[in-house]
């Protein structure tokens, strides 16, 4: 945990959230400005800055966000398709510094690029 980490802050429970899912390592939540019908941010509760700051130790946790991330996405019934994203780097928008994936769906996305 990260003392100064909105995301940590909400995995503690100090800042309050409207919680989806919760595991020993993942925590799952609906974003307060969401950007699709169904946004959900799916992250782990260890603190990590970003995925290009993963090692090899980190593989495990990896693969079981993207699985939870499906899990999730079929109980939001999303069965028509949903986008997964994870922001890295100084121009992708991100302005929140622990690792996190968003789980977009509920209407169709349109194409990227």
């Amino acid at each position: 945990m990260s003392a100064d980490c909105l995301f940590c802050k909400i995995i503690a429970g100090d800042i309050p959230s409207n919680k989806v899912f919760e595991d020993e390592d993942l925590f799952a939540f609906r974003d307060i400005n969401p950007a699709a019908p169904v946004h959900i941010l799916l992250i782990p509760k260890r603190h990590l800055s970003a995925i290009d700051k993963a090692v090899t130790a980190d593989e495990l946790l990896l693969g079981k966000l993207l699985l939870r991330a499906s899990i999730i996405a079929r109980d939001e019934k999303l069965d028509e398709g949903f986008r997964l994203v994870i922001n890295t780097g100084k121009h992708s928008g991100r302005t929140i510094f622990h690792l996190h994936l968003h789980i977009l769906g509920g209407r169709a996305m349109g194409p990227l690029g």
